[in-house]
């Protein structure tokens, strides 16, 4: 772990919160910055523990999670680049979150941030849009799992990764990596892993995407899987 010793000249710096601020803001947010790095497969919050730090993800992909009563997990979500996780709580994690992939973060302590806050309003704009954002992220995921069918939903889930890639100047040709499993996909959207196969294929076939070596996923149409995830394929 190191401090982040040089916010102004990072490559993500026009994503997440770090966006709304200037030179001088961003050389007071590195002070009070720890850059951490996540191996694949660890956990770095965990759900109902304390809640003293809040995390920006700099790098790799995140998967959200929700504990059900019979000890299983429920995925909420995936995040990446801009993200910033923990703003939803009150004293404790109302989630868990796990590196899919190595993972890079921005670590505040709840103490920092808070003054930080007080002294930079920009920062507490930026993070009430993040927040809101959350919200519309869960209703969303509400009418995935409630209203579409399987090939919607992994229609939907694919857009989503656009989106999280390009944000809102996505190219009608596409490419995006997959580094979570078929099985978390599966849980994410309420399916089987079997059922996620099956529409993976029907995609291929209906040429909507290309799967190429390792992760990646071609879309050569963005606006018929966009159509298609909407209900209107």
């Amino acid at each position: 772990m190191e401090g982040c010793t040089n916010c102004a000249a990072c490559e993500v710096r026009g994503h997440g919160v770090c966006s709304a601020l200037a030179d001088k803001e961003l050389e007071r947010l590195s002070r009070a910055a720890v850059k951490v790095t996540v191996p694949a497969g660890h956990m770095f919050i965990e759900e109902g523990s304390d809640a003293h730090d809040f995390f920006n993800v700099t790098g790799g992909t995140v998967k959200l999670f929700k504990s059900l009563p019979d000890g299983r997990r429920q995925i909420t979500g995936f995040v990446g680049v801009g993200h910033f996780l923990g703003l939803a709580v009150s004293d404790h994690y109302a989630f868990g979150a796990e590196s899919v992939e190595q993972v890079q973060l921005c670590r505040f302590s709840r103490t920092k941030l808070e003054t930080l806050m007080e002294e930079f309003p920009s920062i507490e704009r930026r993070l009430l849009a993040e927040a809101a954002n959350e919200l519309v992220a869960a209703q969303d995921q509400m009418l995935l799992l409630g209203r579409k069918t399987a090939h919607e939903r992994v229609a939907s889930f694919l857009y989503g990764r656009l989106v999280e890639k390009y944000g809102e100047h996505i190219p009608p040709v596409a490419d995006i990596l997959l580094p979570m499993t078929r099985a978390d996909i599966a849980d994410f959207l309420g399916l089987t892993v079997e059922t996620v196969s099956r529409t993976f294929s029907r995609l291929r076939r209906e040429h909507l995407i290309g799967v190429g070596a390792g992760q990646d996923i071609h879309i050569p149409s963005v606006s018929r899987l966009e159509a298609i995830g909407s209900g209107d394929g």
